[in-house]
């Protein structure tokens, strides 16, 4: 697991998790919430660069493929619960992609560990809402900034918003079978 474990694309994946204290402390340090937004966006942009890189230079590991997504997840609960701290994000969204993401996480994290399930890729249409939920909550931060065009913000963020819940939850309901079929292939082997 741990070899391959200094590439480019894991100290892209480290440099994207190091950059999470600096948006808390712009956030509730230096209580800027337009700054916030915009590394709260830039880290969520930069999430299909590990990847990429990966790729393009034949950097894969498996480490990466754990680190990577663990990350993804690290970003996504601590910028949600600092909005929500904040009061940026409405409540009952965020709570549901909370929601969402611990119960995935845990069917992943129970499957794999303990009945072995081997490891699966996020399908395109998981990926597709964390991209538009990615994008989603910068702008819920940005439209609470003050900033003259903060209204604008907001109806972007329920524009790829709603979409992006919806989605969420249709691809955490598709997964369920997925894992199934995983653990039960797993029992197979054993």
């Amino acid at each position: 697991m741990f070899d391959g474990l200094v590439t480019i694309p894991n100290a892209v994946t480290l440099i994207r998790l190091l950059c999470l204290p600096v948006f808390l402390w712009v956030l509730f340090g230096l209580d800027n919430q337009h700054a916030a937004a915009w590394l709260l966006g830039s880290i969520g942009a930069t999430d299909w660069v590990d990847g990429f890189l990966a790729r393009r230079l034949n950097q894969t590991s498996e480490f990466g493929k754990i680190f990577d997504p663990t990350v993804d997840r690290i970003l996504f609960f601590v910028g949600i619960v600092a909005l929500i701290i904040d009061g940026s994000a409405p409540l009952w969204f965020a709570l549901i992609v909370l929601i969402r993401e611990v119960l995935v996480a845990a069917m992943m994290l129970v499957a794999t560990f303990v009945f072995k399930m081997e490891r699966f890729d996020v399908t395109w249409w998981g990926k597709t809402a964390a991209f538009l939920l990615m994008f989603t909550f910068p702008g819920f931060l940005m439209g609470e900034s003050g900033m003259p065009i903060a209204s604008a913000f907001t109806v972007a963020s329920w524009i790829l918003g709603i979409p992006g819940i919806v989605l969420s939850v249709y691809t955490a309901c598709a997964y369920v079978p997925l894992v199934v079929q995983g653990v039960r292939n797993a029992r197979l082997q054993t």
